[in-house]
């Protein structure tokens, strides 16, 4: 498995050059074609017409949408001729509830998505939409740069958080091909159960899967000594001079996470180091 196809969404025109950026150089390390998504939100509402605001206002606000689409094609055309790769736009305006499902029927046929944390500062409100559209509606594992702004590329020592969880395979599946350019890899198990299955040899089979695609393995088994698992991943990140971790997203539902926290809100939140998810 190579990537041929990387995918991104920009819908906002702030944090739309330093997105490009990241996408343009991960297209360029990967010798990939690039699909750039320029979206301009329609945020009207359903009730609005019903509400007393009438059609002028409404068609106003559809008008202001694609301009800011059309904004955001020129200004990401301007930048990637630049870059000199092979790249696709599209520019469309989408209805405010239906980011995610749109984002989703073009990630899909996309190999990775390169998108940028919602929850770093100057990001807009769309871009949680648009990370979750990409990983549920499209099915597609993301890269997540750091908070820095830095252009990352392709990760030179990646660390692999690994819980036995269905999206964390999934995660270690869709990021072998970064993880065969890397030099090795180190597989961290955060207090593994205690009778579980592979508690004599945590994370040895996944090790074992992995050399077979010619990827060199290390195995950190750490104790759960901070309150966030994802504290104990960065620090570990930042004690191997990791630059990219890769994991599972949301092994709980989006509500549970939207409210009490987890850890794939936790690490999009730090901006430490680039992400790897898949679910």
């Amino acid at each position: 498995m190579t990537y041929k196809t990387i995918f991104t969404a920009i819908a906002d025109m702030d944090s739309a050059k330093a997105q490009l950026e990241q996408a343009a150089a991960m297209a360029l390390a990967l010798d990939a074609h690039l699909d750039v998504l320029c979206i301009g939100v329609d945020r009207n509402q359903s009730g609005f017409y019903y509400g007393g605001a009438s059609a002028v206002v409404i068609q106003e606000v559809i008008t202001r949408a694609r301009e800011e689409a059309e904004a955001l094609g020129k200004a990401a055309a301007e930048l990637l001729r630049r870059e000199g790769l092979c790249f696709t736009i599209e520019s469309t305006v989408v209805a405010m509830g239906d980011v995610a499902r749109q984002v989703g029927l073009r990630a899909r046929f996309a190999d990775l998505c390169v998108l940028a944390s919602p929850y770093h500062d100057g990001q807009s409100g769309d871009q949680e939409a648009l990370i979750e559209g990409a990983i549920f509606d499209g099915a597609v594992p993301i890269y997540v740069p750091s908070g820095d702004g830095a252009a990352n590329g392709l990760p030179k020592n990646p660390m692999l958080a690994w819980d036995e969880s269905a999206e964390a395979l999934a995660a270690a599946r869709a990021a072998l091909p970064m993880m065969k350019a890397a030099g090795c890899v180190r597989i961290v198990v955060i207090d593994p159960p205690e009778h579980g299955a592979n508690r004599s040899d945590p994370g040895g089979v996944l090790s074992q899967y992995l050399s077979r695609h010619g990827i060199r393995c290390e195995i950190d088994v750490l104790g759960k000594s901070l309150p966030r698992v994802a504290d104990v991943l960065l620090r570990h990140a930042a004690d191997c001079a990791a630059d990219g971790i890769i994991m599972g997203a949301y092994g709980h539902s989006r509500l549970r996470e939207a409210i009490f926290g987890g850890a794939t809100r936790d690490m999009l939140g730090s901006g430490a180091v680039p992400l790897i998810m898949a679910h």
